[in-house]
């Protein structure tokens, strides 16, 4: 029997642990069959996953070695070795799927990062990989920009299942939220298997409003640091609560619709003076998802706290965005920074990646 864990506590409460992470050892050695006994039930990926699990060490050399001696070109082939990782998550996790029917067991794989401003681009790449790969715990994951919206609401309206990510601020929140609802009212049927996220990144924002927080340097906002990520994710649930409430949810759920579950994503702690369970000890709370790099499940599970946070103080966290603000902190404008910079960073990644590559797809042919 296995043992409980803190992660099976946070279950408990309501709230899925996920592993922010996939790499080809973890499939074939063992290690991703293991987190999931210790109690993870998802699994997210992200173009910086891949790029780091791919370029480091030679897990993947064998398969692409085949696939460029077989005429596939690079990136046809980075997709076949993404695909190859994925389709075993999908297989590993699967059981939990079933078990939880539908709730959990999902596995992440996000569309292009160079498509994130492109709404046809990335309606087509979203469908082109729920065909691809044909189960029903893959999540495809499209970028929460203005751009992603119409292709959100036409997948959710198609059946399929999304997770939209790189969300900053309670506004496009509530756009996704929309989005996802009339997707459903827009599909024919029971809704029962279609499934959604909703990615609401936590410790970039500290970041970057920490940054400002300093810069205007007065006692109150210095006393503000390390409070605008939590604050703003304990009213993102508010909201969450809020939507899926009422008349116009009640007739979806009686067609078998699911909630669209906010997920807490970049819950890492960057700054090194913060708890390293911080993003995770004051998130919790049922319908929530929270995924996690294996450090940050390893502080949780050693000295986490499981007890529901979310929602304890709904006040108290509108009040402290509203002090963020009165000191001169534009939440608008740090979500449009975060947004640019996450779809920067993913297109530096897999850009660098395909570099990479690139020279070893020479080295193998010179060879």
């Amino acid at each position: 029997m296995t043992a409980r864990t803190r992660l099976h506590e946070l279950h408990e409460l309501g709230q899925s642990p996920w592993l922010d992470n996939l790499r080809r050892g973890w499939l074939t050695g063992g290690e991703l069959a293991g987190w999931v006994e210790r109690g993870i039930r998802g699994l997210t990926s992200n173009p910086s996953i891949f790029q780091k699990s791919i370029s480091s060490g030679s897990d993947y050399d064998e398969q692409f070695g085949d696939l460029i001696s077989a005429g596939t070109s690079v990136t046809d082939a980075y997709w076949d070795l993404v695909t190859s990782d994925i389709e075993g998550a999908l297989a590993l996790l699967r059981p939990v799927y079933d078990a939880s029917d539908g709730v959990d067991g999902y596995v992440s794989v996000e569309v292009a990062p160079d498509l994130a401003l492109d709404p046809a681009g990335t309606e087509a790449a979203a469908r082109r990989l729920h065909e691809a790969i044909a189960e029903p715990n893959l999540y495809v994951k499209i970028p929460g920009t203005a751009e992603g919206i119409v292709p959100i609401r036409t997948m959710i309206a198609e059946g399929r299942s999304i997770n939209v990510t790189l969300i900053f601020s309670l506004d496009r929140y509530a756009e996704v939220m929309e989005a996802y609802l009339a997707g459903l009212e827009q599909a024919t049927g029971d809704l029962s298997r279609i499934s959604s996220v909703a990615s609401f990144f936590i410790s970039r924002v500290d970041t970057e409003v920490d940054r400002r927080l300093h810069e205007i340097g007065t006692d109150a906002a210095l006393a503000l640091r390390g409070q605008a990520a939590v604050a703003q994710a304990q009213m993102a649930y508010q909201c969450f609560r809020t939507t899926f409430s009422g008349p116009r949810w009640d007739a979806l759920v009686a067609r078998g619709a699911r909630v669209q579950r906010p997920l807490w994503a970049s819950t890492s702690t960057k700054d090194p003076t913060y708890p390293d369970t911080t993003y995770v000890d004051l998130l919790i709370g049922p319908d929530t998802v929270n995924t996690m790099p294996e450090e940050t499940l390893e502080a949780f599970g050693d000295h986490g706290t499981a007890a529901r946070t979310v929602d304890t103080d709904p006040d108290a966290a509108e009040a402290t965005l509203d002090a963020v603000a009165e000191v001169g902190v534009d939440l608008d404008d740090v979500a449009q920074v975060l947004e640019d910079q996450g779809v920067a960073s993913f297109a530096k990644s897999f850009d660098e990646l395909i570099g990479a590559l690139d020279t070893k797809a020479a080295e193998l042919g010179a060879g």
